[in-house]
């Protein structure tokens, strides 16, 4: 957001000084009146403050929402146990989870509604858990601490980054599948903590843009979790890409 309206900002005070001197131009002699694109210009260049008023009361608002949806569901965990609460979260979330012992998965529809049946199994934990592109962030994750995982599917979610994967290891005695592909902001120093998760079966780090050396980053991956199975979709793993980068990203997955 802070990029685009920079851009924004400058190329209205750019249109300001232009229009300004144009003007002094026009009062000063018998020119042609400015034309209609000229006039728009101008008038959008009085307009900048409410139009930098209405981005930053949007940016604020997406705020608010995200931290609501991954707000701590401390008075549902409160009035119906832990397991209810994580269930209830993930389903709000539009996620989809299955309980420890059974093969039914309880998932939302497109539109976020879902079935109630998940409260009558107070006493399962969840087993299984997709939160695929939704909004889940670090915070959000503490909402699924307490549950047995086993399988935690992050696939294209924008707002899980490498804080969200340095919490992970509160699931290290179970996690064996993880999924992150498509996740546009884990970094090599996010992958650095899944060095925890020593009981990973699973991982799938397809398609992390970030990564600029994701040839070396597989192996050194591999190298971190051996009984591990990695999968990596959508790179180009020649090492002729492989830049001045690559000594200090495998310093840094290595931790040292």
């Amino acid at each position: 957001m802070a990029a685009p309206l920079m851009s924004l900002q400058r190329c209205c005070k750019q249109a300001s000084l232009h229009l300004c001197v144009r003007r002094r131009l026009w009062s000063g002699s018998a020119a042609t009146p400015p034309s209609v694109y000229k006039r728009l210009l101008l008038a959008l260049t009085q307009r900048f403050y409410d139009v930098e008023f209405l981005l930053n009361w949007r940016s604020q608002l997406k705020s608010k929402a995200l931290k609501k949806k991954n707000a701590y569901y401390h008075f549902t965990k409160e009035q119906y146990g832990e397991n209810i609460a994580s269930a209830y979260f993930v389903l709000n979330m539009k996620g989809a989870f299955r309980y420890a012992g059974q093969s039914e998965w309880f998932r939302s529809d497109s539109r976020g509604k879902f079935s109630w049946d998940f409260v009558n199994h107070k006493d399962s934990a969840l087993e299984e858990v997709d939160m695929s592109h939704t909004v889940i962030n670090q915070i959000g994750l503490a909402n699924l601490v307490g549950n047995p995982l086993r399988t935690l599917t992050l696939r294209g979610c924008h707002e899980v980054d490498d804080w969200a994967l340095a919490r992970l290891h509160v699931f290290q005695d179970t996690l064996e599948e993880l999924d992150i592909s498509y996740c546009p902001h884990i970094t090599i120093g996010g992958l650095a903590a899944l060095r925890n998760l020593k009981g990973l079966r699973r991982l799938n780090v397809s398609s992390l843009p970030r990564l600029s050396s994701p040839g070396l980053v597989i192996i050194l991956l591999e190298e971190m979790l051996p009984r591990c199975q990695v999968t990596a979709m959508g790179y180009d793993l020649s090492f002729t890409q492989v830049g001045g980068n690559e000594e200090e990203e495998g310093r840094e997955l290595r931790g040292r």
